[in-house]
């Protein structure tokens, strides 16, 4: 008996000695090379998730040739959200344009253990009734149907990230950042094609619960603020899976922060995960839009 306990000491001992080397050795390697080399090693590495890091802000954020694009949206996605530890608020604009129904949707919230904000843009086959919104499945919008999108989001009175480009899906996270979904403010702007286009989303937009002062137009575009509380109402269960996930969101970001504590930058903390626990680093990339963008 004696003799197990001791073994059992010296494997945790070894254990101990073995992770202790490991992190020394992954602290080295990342100290060892050059800004260009860890942002383009990190690019590398979350390439085939979708997502790109921007260093001038230290955010990830999504591609344009993201392989979530052939999934598009169902609006299953958002309501099964919570099951994915993912908490936000989400404001759909479904609208008709062209013979098809749009939709433009923003999101702002905690996304495992990333403070983020999104707008996609979408449309199905043809025009559909809004009974049918609930189940349809729209497409991701083509190259040549992309829209300039632009947001800066907000955490009460501090700005997290400002992001512009034109796309089908605009994105921004915070790594190791915890917010509640309503301490943030999403200021939005969107270039339309034309006037017929901005109308018709302008119409649909007003429908919302989205008060009429939080709304601008200039031209062919449209500034929206999206934030604060919101007036959605959920059951019982849902806020109870979403007060559990948020509980869950909450203790893995200290754990992500205590681990990479050696570390200020997102490049650098995601690459120490790497080299140390290559199997977390895989894990908090992977399928956190699973429930939005199926594939993951």
């Amino acid at each position: 008996m004696y003799f197990s306990i001791i073994i059992v000491i010296f494997a945790i001992l070894l254990i101990l000695v073995l992770g202790t080397c490991r992190k020394r050795w992954a602290i080295k390697k990342i100290c060892s090379m050059t800004p260009i080399e860890k942002c383009e090693l990190l690019n590398s590495l979350i390439k085939p998730f979708g997502y790109c890091y921007d260093q001038s802000q230290d955010i990830i954020s999504s591609r344009n040739d993201a392989w979530q694009r052939e999934a598009g949206y169902m609006e299953l996605f958002d309501r099964s959200a919570p099951f994915f530890n993912m908490v936000f608020d989400y404001l759909p604009v479904y609208f008709p344009y062209q013979n098809r129904t749009w939709l433009i949707e923003f999101w702002k919230g905690q996304y495992g253990i990333n403070t983020g904000a999104e707008i996609g843009v979408y449309y199905a086959d043809d025009l559909l009734a809004e009974k049918e919104f609930p189940y349809a499945h729209f497409h991701s919008v083509s190259d040549c149907d992309m829209l300039p999108l632009s947001f800066c989001l907000a955490k009460e009175k501090t700005t997290l990230a400002a992001v512009s480009k034109r796309t089908w899906w605009l994105t921004a996270f915070c790594m190791g950042q915890f917010s509640k979904p309503s301490q943030l403010y999403l200021n939005t702007s969107i270039l339309f094609p034309d006037c017929d286009m901005l109308h018709s989303f302008l119409n649909s937009l007003r429908q919302t619960d989205l008060p009429e002062e939080c709304i601008r137009s200039c031209g062919n575009e449209i500034r929206i603020q999206y934030g604060g509380p919101q007036n959605r109402h959920y059951s019982c269960f849902k806020r109870l899976i979403r007060a559990w996930a948020q509980f869950a969101n909450r203790l893995f970001c200290r754990i992500y922060l205590c681990i990479t504590r050696y570390f200020c930058s997102t490049v650098d903390k995601l690459l120490y995960l790497y080299y140390l626990l290559p199997f977390a680093f895989r894990k908090m990339l992977k399928p956190r839009r699973y429930c939005k963008h199926k594939i993951k």
